[in-house]
């Protein structure tokens, strides 16, 4: 599958997702789609909860959906969002994402409006917290 066709196809598995999202607090709807070095795609969207620490965003939640594929290496990312203008992964997602994609991974964020945003993982978080931190490669 082509670069461009396996963005597509993550571009509207990442809106399905935001369809489904439960931002009751916020309003703030969000879905990505992963794809895994297998081949695997998953989706995942945010899940707000009234204890706000308790939410779940939708990047980790992709990212967690792949990985309970079997797959442990991310190799494509689409975030989808109702926003004016395309956003960025939280901070805590650019950390997670770090865990389990190349600083390289290009980040696409898109609106429903047609906007749309691109970064490197790297930029993002120039320094992350990995395995190599803890003494482990």
């Amino acid at each position: 599958m082509s670069a461009e066709a396996l963005e597509e196809r993550l571009r509207a598995a990442a809106f399905r997702a935001m369809e489904n999202a439960y931002a009751p607090y916020s309003g703030f709807r969000v879905g990505a789609a992963v794809a895994g070095d297998d081949g695997e795609l998953a989706a995942g969207c945010n899940v707000e909860n009234s204890a706000y620490p308790a939410g779940m965003c939708a990047e980790r939640g992709a990212v967690s959906a792949l990985v309970a594929h079997g797959a442990r290496r991310v190799s494509a990312l689409v975030i989808a969002t109702e926003a004016d203008d395309a956003t960025p992964p939280c901070g805590i997602c650019r950390q997670v994402l770090a865990e389990f994609a190349d600083p390289d991974l290009e980040v696409v964020s898109a609106t429903r409006s047609g906007r749309e945003a691109r970064w490197r993982l790297g930029e993002l978080l120039p320094a992350p917290f990995t395995p190599a931190s803890l003494g482990r490669r």
